[in-house]
């Protein structure tokens, strides 16, 4: 649901959820796409569906350990039926001898069953004596049978485009039998920081000067985001030295993002160099941290301008850009998981904004959920990103909150961990 708008807002802030609107109408899923090897396929997007060649099981198969039978063997109104032994099935070495009455085989646990037998008893449930095998009854017919087609039959689709492919369903494309799989291309991005004050890690500090480290934390959230980064480093707050990096990057990618520069002080030139070279459909969010944050397009390429400030800069990228990347590769949206948490902690906070402010989410012994500030909140205090596990979210209308309320927690999910 899109917020609305306070009156007494500053009228120049947009929403959060009214950017996020935006953000999705003017972004387009890539149609291009290619083929890979499965072993290949982990963290990509499937460009079309898939349908399973056979059947799962593709055989009648034991359940586990034990023996194979036929239940209509079983002695009527007693608990137990002595058998005869005449082979074995194991899994790659099937039973190829003749199915009669009164006989059953020792079975393994995904070995078939031969046609003929219809039951599996475990083996913890059966006595040997030599060939005489005297066996518990099962339940029923059929017991600890997997049935061939029981979970799917061949013809039947398994996975449809704009599935990601994780680990399950490498498992399942390997299981029926597919090595090659065709898939979205990969999105490019490039990036670049923005200040006279940074300076790469390794390197002495000048007084006023510090180290560039949005390059890094935002190269670790894109390694999830199975893209292929191109850094283009640090570009000086120079006009044209910006507005060259401009047309490099968008020539070279499918979004462009920039680390600082987005603001109103004198040197931040980002905004206006886009604003000549591309377009801005807004920049100035009701936010925090993140205020700063400019969207638009950069010729063919999708423009996202982070804050400078290092949270500000990770709190943007993870609630903002990561779903423009998700429905650039072909994913749909998806709204967080959001959980209700009592407050250990107070907090302070100013009407006006919605709010991200760092948390630590546990379970107290009684199973509820219990969350606590990181601490200090300030926007460049990256420490408290790396300590928390949550985002506790703030309406943008929210007053102050005491110790013991209850708050709507977001859990970090796989991005930041």
């Amino acid at each position: 649901m899109i917020a609305t708008q306070d009156p007494c807002a500053q009228p120049t802030l947009l929403h959060p959820d009214d950017a996020m609107v935006q953000l999705l109408e003017q972004v387009e899923a890539t149609e291009d796409s290619e083929v890979v090897e499965l072993s290949h396929s982990i963290g990509r997007v499937l460009a079309e569906d898939l349908a399973s060649g056979l059947d799962l099981p593709p055989f009648n198969n034991s359940a586990m350990d034990g023996y194979a039978m036929r239940f209509a063997d079983l002695t009527p109104n007693k608990s137990e039926t002595t058998l005869t032994l005449v082979g074995s099935s194991f899994a790659g070495h099937p039973y190829s001898g003749k199915v009669t009455a009164n006989t059953c085989i020792r079975i393994m646990t995904g070995a078939p069953v031969p046609q003929g037998y219809d039951t599996v008893q475990m083996q913890e449930k059966a006595v040997t004596n030599g060939e005489e095998i005297t066996i518990t009854h099962p339940d029923k017919h059929g017991a600890n049978v997997r049935y061939r087609g029981e979970e799917l039959t061949a013809g039947t689709k398994v996975l449809f485009k704009g599935t990601q492919i994780r680990a399950a369903e490498m498992g399942v494309l390997a299981t029926i039998g597919i090595s090659k799989v065709r898939v979205k291309r990969v999105i490019k991005v490039a990036f670049f920081s923005t200040g006279d004050e940074l300076r790469p890690v390794g390197t002495e500090l000048a007084p006023g000067q510090i180290y560039d480290s949005n390059r890094y934390s935002i190269k670790g959230l894109m390694a999830k985001a199975n893209v292929e980064w191109i850094d283009l480093g640090v570009i000086e707050d120079d006009k044209e030295a910006i507005r060259a990096a401009f047309r490099d990057a968008a020539e070279c990618a499918d979004m462009v993002i920039t680390s600082g520069g987005v603001s109103v002080g004198d040197a931040d030139y980002t905004k206006q160099i886009l604003s000549e070279e591309g377009q801005i459909t807004f920049w100035r969010l009701a936010i925090k941290p993140g205020k700063p944050f400019a969207f638009g397009k950069l010729g063919k390429a999708v423009f996202c301008g982070l804050p400078g400030n290092p949270v500000s800069s990770m709190v943007t990228f993870y609630k903002l850009v990561w779903p423009i990347l998700n429905k650039m590769q072909g994913l749909p949206h998806k709204t967080p998981l959001t959980y209700q948490a009592k407050l250990l902690t107070p907090i302070r906070k100013h009407p006006g904004r919605v709010e991200y402010q760092r948390g630590v989410l546990t379970q107290n012994t009684q199973g509820e959920l219990e969350v606590s500030t990181t601490g200090g909140q300030g926007s460049g205090m990256l420490t408290s990103m790396s300590i928390a596990n949550c985002f506790i979210n703030l309406a943008q209308f929210q007053g102050d909150t005491e110790a013991g309320s209850m708050v709507t927690v977001e859990p970090f999910n796989h991005v930041l961990t």
